[in-house]
């Protein structure tokens, strides 16, 4: 691979952005295509197909035989709490192949002592999320119950495109928060997006069983979005 390919492929990756370069089997030559170029691209069909898929392949095309060499960004899970999940989540989370981060102000729970194995943030959301690039590869949770963190995360995260946002609490209680949130200038189509009452609806009691009914969920959703658009890597 070329150094200026290597380069720019370098910057799309740390940017966490999709990005396929493509190679011409008959003479070596490569290009890089980026997610915001796909469009314009002569080899667009085989590009998003390969995008969805998130994996790389041979393509036999008008211009020849092309192997397309995938590179999208691994979905993280960033959730607000460290209190109620305790590591039940973070660890289904982490078998599911997210890179998860809690962010939790509040110092005495948000610990490395509490979470040896995950990424923990003790600051406010504002001072926190901007940090992680919270994006549309992001499945952004809330659990605290506490406004003055959940608000801010959310509104954040709606701000940001995630694929998944999910809210912990009652109807009446998410009726609230909506209330909240529409004071702070986001419309309804934005609040539609956060699902409350979180997680698919199995029943779930423990903290176990919520961790699966949430995972479960943000699953379903990101296989919608693979199979919508050229988006996200599905975890292996």
């Amino acid at each position: 691979m070329k150094l200026d390919i290597l380069h720019a492929l370098n910057a799309e990756r740390g940017a966490r952005r999709a990005a396929v370069v493509v190679t011409d089997v008959a003479n070596g030559e490569q290009r890089l295509v980026k997610a915001a170029d796909v469009a314009k691209d002569p080899l667009r069909e085989f590009i998003e197909k390969r995008l969805r898929m998130a994996k790389s392949g041979m393509e036999e095309t008008a211009q020849g035989r092309m192997f397309l060499t995938v590179h999208v960004p691994s979905p993280q899970l960033v959730i607000t709490d460290a209190v109620h999940i305790r590591h039940t989540f973070a660890v289904v989370g982490q078998l599911l192949g997210y890179d998860v981060t809690i962010v939790d102000p509040r110092t005495a729970f948000a610990s490395i002592e509490r979470f040896p194995d995950v990424k923990v943030i003790a600051e406010w959301p504002d001072v926190a999320l901007p940090p992680l690039n919270v994006d549309h590869y992001t499945a952004f949770v809330a659990l605290t119950h506490d406004p003055k963190i959940d608000d801010p995360a959310l509104t954040h995260a709606l701000k940001r495109d995630c694929f998944y946002i999910g809210a912990l609490g009652s109807r009446k209680t998410h009726a609230r928060r909506i209330e909240r949130l529409k004071q702070q200038g986001l419309t309804d189509a934005d609040l539609s997006r956060i699902h409350a009452p979180i997680g698919l609806d199995i029943g779930a009691v423990s903290p176990a069983e919520i961790a699966v009914a949430i995972m479960a969920q943000i699953t379903e959703k990101l296989r919608e979005e693979v199979d919508a658009e050229p988006a996200i890597k599905a975890a292996s």
